[in-house]
């Protein structure tokens, strides 16, 4: 990639598209055109949005409420917590659609005398890779409801939302959506043998399309502790969880 200014402007509306390090594709906040960070030209791919349906006055009670039903959290938790901090966020994905198949080859030694088997996992995956490069999104654990896509617009985002730009390409992430599909197979595998001796894993792309999903995360205090949640803003489950006493748990 070339050399870049801190700053480029929107091709398809004239305004000014702020750019950080790293970053690959840049959506514009004004006309919601998408930009490609070394050429600063406008192109029209699908771009799908998911919107948030929790207002920020919400959250905290939604938070609140996980709290309450929780059967390890202390009991009063959701009376003794207090809001610290809370942001939404839109974050980047690509979402890799593809049929995955993988032949493995193994011992079965779950009986005596061990036997060698084999055989073939096949699914279809709509595989969702956040489109960022550092960062401990737990994003396995994040189930994003694609009904609910639109397209992309700008006017749709609240005011004071940040919206996060992709820093991995698309090829980028049919890379990593390969590589992550390979290890789930070899783990399924090893629920049908014991010893692995081989197994090809082939993965036919069949398309790839780029969303932004509302995240809010957050910040609360208990026994002058400070303690992060991180919600979704579609559906209003929990994604990740710390609770007192406990480490992270996943919802």
């Amino acid at each position: 990639m070339v050399a870049l200014a801190s700053q480029i402007s929107c091709s398809h509306c004239g305004a000014p598209l702020p750019v950080q390090p790293g970053e690959i594709l840049i959506t514009c906040s004004y006309c919601g055109f998408t930009s490609v960070v070394d050429t600063g030209k406008a192109f029209e791919f699908e771009h799908s949005l998911i919107l948030n349906t929790l207002a920020s006055a919400q959250v905290f009670d939604t938070i609140q409420g996980w709290m309450k039903n929780s059967f390890v959290a202390p009991k009063d938790l959701s009376k003794k917590s207090s809001l610290i901090e809370q942001n939404l966020v839109y974050l980047p994905f690509w979402v890799v659609s593809g049929e995955a198949t993988s032949h493995y080859k193994g011992v079965f030694e779950r009986i005596s005398p061990a036997e060698e088997r084999e055989g073939d996992i096949t699914n279809h995956y709509d595989w969702l890779v956040l489109a960022r490069t550092q960062t401990d999104f737990p994003t396995r654990s994040y189930h994003l409801a694609m009904e609910g896509k639109i397209p992309f617009e700008a006017t749709k985002i609240e005011k004071g939302a940040k919206v996060l730009n992709s820093e991995i390409s698309s090829e980028g992430a049919v890379e990593r959506a390969r590589d992550e599909i390979s290890n789930l197979h070899q783990y399924l595998a090893k629920d049908r043998v014991d010893k692995i001796t081989d197994i090809k894993t082939n993965f036919d792309v069949s398309g790839t399309y780029y969303l932004h999903a509302p995240v809010w995360f957050l910040t609360y205090a208990y026994k002058d502790k400070r303690y992060q949640v991180i919600l979704d803003g579609a559906s209003g489950q929990i994604i990740k969880g710390d609770l007192p006493g406990e480490d992270f748990k996943l919802i």
